[in-house]
């Protein structure tokens, strides 16, 4: 004998819903409207709808309740669902919107990518057909920043062009690079600068030298080092390095491609009467019903015939899927409770409010298992009055302050980074002054190495690369 715990396939398909973000549970009730021709939205809601309206639409007239007319349907219906799934996916309805069709109908215009920038300058380029195929070849090759990490020698030996040489390469290279940018197919950040200090007739000056030789240093604001190996005063280094400013590190960063997507959220917390109210957007989600009339061809479908047993495997799939949406939403909206009961004063005072909060403590209060908060967070999003912020935002440890109050990671790292924005520039508070700091103006006790682990978080530099000259 053994123990075993046996998750059914219901309890499988309510634990992936619980997970699914809004946009990703619209897609998944798409999916199976178009699989399930039991289910269907409810047009006035969870308590109007199909599902109410049926008896008295039914009863009456167009033969709905002859025998013979309810078998031919469900003949037919039991024919379509069999034929549309021959070929192993869902046919399409003539008279149905196909849900990707709608897609790209609604779907953004996508900015132009650097490929087809690229093309389009090909069109009118005077190459002749071997170095076009090769430019064609460096335009696919590129990465996102417009780099090309290979030589010209690598080049026409992999870009499997009859007769292409270093040279063809150079000359597709010569002419890219002259209608879309000057540092187009560099192999690193240093070729990058220098081709576009020599496109401005920078090739003897000290910022070409600064860049040839000591970019390592600039990159770690050594600029004093810079100004004894060059032998030239430190302002004139400090000049030099505002004409670096002025490049562009990645010459495909003006085609970045698609743009981010929106944001849903899956909660919203609004203010009403000095309380707060925490809500599910409801807009997103559709309400699902069963389908009445299927209801009825069950409930008069002949004993014994596979019309009944087709029917009521779809019904009972379609309840399951109902029923998984319902428990979703309402253990969302009872997680999304308890998590701004506790944490009331960052809607009140926003991040400096923020308490510390375990998953477990929402388990425990909820009345669920910890992986079911865990899984009804993530990816979800919440619209507060202090800006739309992930729910697992919220879920964060702390630090005990010399008063006996907890301090949340989060306010602690946005302490971090006020004081940093306000720190003299020419003498940077060093991490060792930033958690003295913490200490003396917040009583917050941290050490170094904590505070070091926050400021990379918020992706500030050191006080090397912070001090201006």
């Amino acid at each position: 004998m053994e123990q075993r715990l046996i998750q059914s396939p219901q309890m499988i398909q309510a634990m992936q819903i619980l997970q699914l973000p809004a946009l990703d549970l619209v897609e998944r009730i798409e999916q199976e409207l178009n699989e399930n021709p039991l289910l269907e939205k409810s047009e006035g809601g969870p308590e109007g709808g199909a599902e109410s309206g049926f008896e008295g639409a039914g009863e009456g007239g167009a033969g709905e309740s002859d025998p013979s007319v309810l078998d031919a349907r469900l003949s037919e219906l039991e024919r379509f669902d069999r034929d549309r799934w021959a070929d192993g996916r869902p046919a399409r309805y003539s008279d149905d919107i196909d849900p990707k069709h709608e897609a790209l109908q609604n779907a953004e215009n996508q900015p132009k990518t650097l490929g087809e920038a690229i093309s389009e300058e090909l069109a009118l380029s005077t190459l002749d057909d071997q170095a076009r195929e090769v430019a064609e070849y460096i335009a696919n090759s590129l990465d996102d920043r417009g780099f090309l990490g290979a030589t010209p020698e690598e080049v026409a030996q992999e870009c499997g062009v009859a007769g292409a040489t270093a040279e063809t390469v150079a000359r597709a290279l010569a002419d890219l690079r002259h209608q879309i940018h000057p540092a187009l197919a560099a192999r690193d950040l240093r070729e990058c600068l220098l081709l576009q200090l020599d496109a401005h007739n920078h090739h003897d000056s000290l910022v070409h030298e600064i860049v040839e030789r000591h970019l390592d240093d600039v990159i770690t604001n050594r600029l004093p080092r810079i100004a004894k190996a060059t032998g030239r005063s430190l302002d004139e280094v400090v000049q030099s390095l505002e004409v670096l400013r002025s490049l562009d590190p990645s010459p495909g960063s003006s085609y970045a491609g698609a743009s981010a997507a929106a944001i849903t959220p899956d909660v919203l917390v609004e203010e009403i009467d000095g309380d707060y109210e925490v809500r599910l957007n409801r807009g997103t989600v559709p309400t699902l019903v069963l389908s009445p009339q299927y209801k009825e061809y069950l409930k008069l479908a002949r004993k014994g015939e596979g019309e009944r047993d087709w029917v009521r495997k779809r019904l009972e799939s379609a309840r399951w899927f109902i029923d998984a949406i319902q428990q979703r939403q309402s253990t969302l909206l009872r997680i999304s409770e308890k998590v701004f009961a506790h944490q009331r004063e960052f809607l009140e005072r926003g991040v400096r409010g923020l308490k510390p909060l375990r998953m477990q403590e929402i388990a425990d209060e909820v009345g669920v298992h910890i992986s079911t908060v865990s899984r009804a967070v993530s990816g979800k999003y919440a619209q507060t009055p202090r800006g739309t912020l992930p729910l697992k935002y919220f879920f964060t440890g702390g630090t005990e302050t010399d008063d006996g109050e907890v301090e949340s990671q989060a306010s602690i790292k946005q302490r971090i980074a006020e004081l940093v924005s306000k720190e003299d520039r020419s003498n940077p508070l060093s991490d060792d002054q930033l958690a003295a700091l913490l200490h003396e103006q917040d009583r917050i006790q941290i050490a170094r190495r904590t505070v070091t682990k926050y400021r990379k978080a918020l992706q500030i530099p050191s006080s090397t690369q912070r001090k201006t000259f």
